[in-house]
């Protein structure tokens, strides 16, 4: 693993854990990772490959995540906008104006939001398995939950596959973090679906590890609360992104299905889709790190 420079940072009443890697006079990447996930999701294979390729790159523990500070959410109840303001603080406090941004799942939702709303601060954008930002995904989930037919003017629900596993774990406790490590490790295995090899050993790690480090493992699942709420901002159309965009997304996704990422990227003029066969919901496949990496420094070369 590369070097790194890691700090603590302010976000309002938050603090975030950071990291920096690579040299700070290369362009800057801003990895932006997905619900109830550290900045360690993006495994150091990936992070490696784009510090080789040129890039200093920035992740960050989200809110409610890893090392960084828990929220009181039903008292002090935060947005997507929210987390998009704790990206802007890791690179104020980086001294980065601008940088090319990449966002996987929620946190593509996130890159979104910026090149939408702080356009001057994003150089490029990479969504990578995420789907439209304005696009509320609750009514899909509840007719597929229901065994009611698809709404054909709905992004597809996630595959029967994944939604079993969520009513089965809905009653696998987690009380001990032996319980926690093994749910959880269950649920990267489905997510990463069973087209490509699953790095167990990699999903593992990163289990223990965001357990070990969160100060209380269960307040990450204040993202989903925070990811179904669809405020105005949100609503703004994404024909206003104005920046080079990638669009990176597995055809066997089982949790956001191909045609999400398909979305984003009709949205977005000039958008390119780059679609990973195999791929599903994650990046836990031996040598999926580097690919992806290689896709990002190519997006940012220019």
């Amino acid at each position: 693993m590369v070097i790194s420079e890691g700090k603590f940072i302010e976000s309002g009443k938050v603090a975030l854990w950071t990291e920096r890697f690579g040299d700070p006079e290369d362009p800057a990447v801003l990895l932006v990772m997905g619900t109830s996930t550290p900045g360690l999701g993006w495994p150091d294979e990936l992070v490696d490959t784009l510090v080789t390729g040129g890039r200093q790159v920035i992740r960050f523990d989200h809110r409610d995540t890893g090392r960084s500070g828990c929220v009181d959410f039903a008292t002090d109840p935060y947005t997507l906008a929210d987390l998009a303001a704790d990206a802007l603080a890791v690179l104020d406090a980086y001294g980065v104006r601008t940088a090319h941004l990449a966002g996987a799942s929620l946190g593509g939702a996130v890159v979104q939001w910026l090149a939408v709303h702080r356009p001057e601060r994003v150089t490029t954008l990479t969504v990578i398995m995420s789907g439209p930002m304005g696009a509320d995904a609750g009514p899909a989930w509840a007719r597929a939950l229901s065994g009611q037919e698809p709404d054909p003017d709905d992004l597809p629900p996630p595959a029967p596959r994944f939604l079993e596993h969520v009513m089965r774990m809905a009653s696998v406790p987690r009380g001990t973090r032996e319980e926690a490590v093994a749910a959880n490790l269950e649920t990267w295995r489905v997510l990463s679906g069973e087209a490509l090899p699953f790095d167990e050993q990699a999903a593992r790690r990163l289990v223990e590890q965001s357990y070990d480090l969160a100060a209380d493992p269960a307040a990450a699942l204040n993202h989903d609360l925070a990811g179904r709420v669809m405020t105005a901002d949100r609503q703004v159309p994404l024909s206003s992104i104005k920046v080079p965009t990638l669009v990176v997304h597995g055809t066997e996704d089982p949790l956001r299905p191909l045609p999400h990422g398909e979305a984003v990227a009709a949205q977005i003029p000039g958008a390119r889709l780059e679609a990973i066969p195999g791929m599903g919901h994650s990046l836990l496949s031996p040598g999926l790190p580097q690919r992806v990496a290689g896709l990002v420094l190519r997006h940012t070369a220019g």
